[in-house]
This record gives C-alpha cells, structure tokens and sequence, in this order.
C-alpha cells in the first residue's frame, strides 16, 4: 500500500483527523426509519467493526460512507471531504456482499479492468491479486473458482485502486474458518499499512479482530466502544453475550422512557 504507516501522532504533531465522520445521521425510506440520529467518528489507518443482527441498518449506513443513500437528514464527512463527493471516488473502496465481478473474464482480467478506471499499472494489478492470495489462479476464469476465491477477486479490485478508505459489506460470510482467519490477517496488514477499514459483521467473534467497534440495533448506535470495553461492559468475555446485555440495557433504558412519557403526557 502507499500509505503512511498507521500509529500515535510523532511528539509535537496534531492527532489526524477522523477517516470518517456522522453527525446526526437519519435515514428514513417511506414511513421506515432505517437510521436514527447517529454520531460517530472512525478513526484513520484502524479497523473499525460495524456489528449487529440483520437489518440494524449496517448496509445502509455503509451505503451513506460511500455517498450512494439519500440522507433524510444530518451529514457525513469522509476523508474531509461530503460523502459522495466526486474526489472521493480514487480514495474510497467498496465491496458489497454480492461480488461485482466479470464470469467470462480471468481473475487477472477483472482486476486489470477495475484498475484502469483509476489509471494504475500492471504491478499494482499484480499487487491486489497478491494482497488476496491469487496469485496462482490469475489466469483462471472467475466463473471457475470456488465460493471464497471468487469473493477475494471482488475484494482484488477494490484494492488495486489503494484506496485510503476500505469498505467491506460482511466480506467473511460463506467463508471456511481458515479463509476467514486469513483474510484477518490480510485486513490486519493493510491497517498497519495506513488503511483505513470498515468491515460490516454479524457474527459477533469478528470482533475481537478489530481496533473499535460500532454496535447498531434497530438504527440505533447503542455503543462505540473496544472489544475490551465491549466484554467489560457487556460483564462477559464471550463478545456475543456482552453484546446481548448491552442490547438488554438499551431495551430497559428505552422501555423506562416510554412509560415516564406516557406518564407526563397523561
């Protein structure tokens, strides 16, 4: 990657700003809200984890960092820049959960037509397909590969580009344990290589993969928080437990609310 190595501010510099910023982020399709008022910021050059069940609203608030949803109201600011600000489009990676890659074309092929949207060379084409450890099927047609190789030539082209900002929609779902415990380590490495990442999961031992994590529940941000904070919050070392309990906490908290309205307005 071409980026600055990750870590503390040299004595003497300004901390870096924020890879990504949400400031009272709505989003609502018809009568639905997806997104509730949410505030947060994504620190550079980390892995940051979007957790939470289906349909909490991750893939819609990963859609508003890359600036393809429509906010009902609030704002979010990637790299210094609007989201969905043209600039943005060199400097920001997605993968969806389903790949956006060519069958009939090799895995070299693919990510050599991605990259040529950003102007990159045959080494950073070699490089990606490196980066996810398909090297040796290069010159195979994606429609041969098995489930896990096809979905690392879809990460291959969001990476060819270098992006500073890499968003993954549950890339891990469908994996081996070993893919998965791989493809760990290669985000890992990227990190520590200036990268900022956002992966989305909800297979709650991911966690203990990533720097900081965001905890969605019905469009809500009920935590932002370390894995560590998570377990000692949550009073449990399996993640997926402490999780449940900050999830209780939030029900009872909203539930007492409810009824002291209720109170008020009667």
């Amino acid at each position: 990657m071409s980026h600055s190595p990750a870590g503390s501010p040299a004595p003497g510099m300004s901390p870096a700003p924020p890879a990504v910023t949400a400031e009272g982020l709505h989003v609502t399709r018809g009568h639905k809200k997806i997104l509730r008022g949410l505030d947060f910021a994504i620190e550079p050059g980390r892995i940051t984890g979007l957790l939470g069940p289906s349909g909490s609203g991750k893939t819609t608030l990963m859609r508003c960092i890359v600036g393809v949803q429509r906010l009902t109201a609030g704002s979010v600011e990637v790299l210094g820049r609007p989201a969905g600000t043209p600039s943005l489009r060199h400097d920001v990676g997605y993968v969806t959960q389903a790949p956006s890659v060519y069958t009939d074309l090799s895995v070299e092929a693919n990510v050599r037509y991605f990259g040529a949207m950003h102007g990159v060379s045959a080494a950073d084409t070699a490089e990606a397909i490196a980066a996810v450890g398909l090297e040796s099927l290069a010159r195979r047609k994606t429609a041969d590969l098995s489930g896990g190789e096809f979905s690392r030539v879809s990460l291959a082209c969001a990476l060819v580009s270098h992006p500073n900002l890499l968003v993954l929609d549950e890339p891990t779902v469908g994996l081996d344990p070993v893919l998965r415990a791989e493809l760990w380590e290669r985000f890992a490495a990227m990190a520590e290589a200036g990268t900022t990442l956002l992966v989305s999961s909800h297979v709650m031992e991911e966690a203990s993969h990533c720097s900081s994590l965001l905890l969605l529940r019905d469009g809500l941000l009920l935590a932002q928080l370390s894995p560590a904070e998570l377990s000692e919050r949550g009073h449990s070392n399996d993640l997926e437990q402490a999780f449940l309990h900050i999830i209780q906490e939030a029900s009872v908290t909203s539930n007492r609310r409810g009824a002291d309205e209720s109170q008020v307005a009667s």
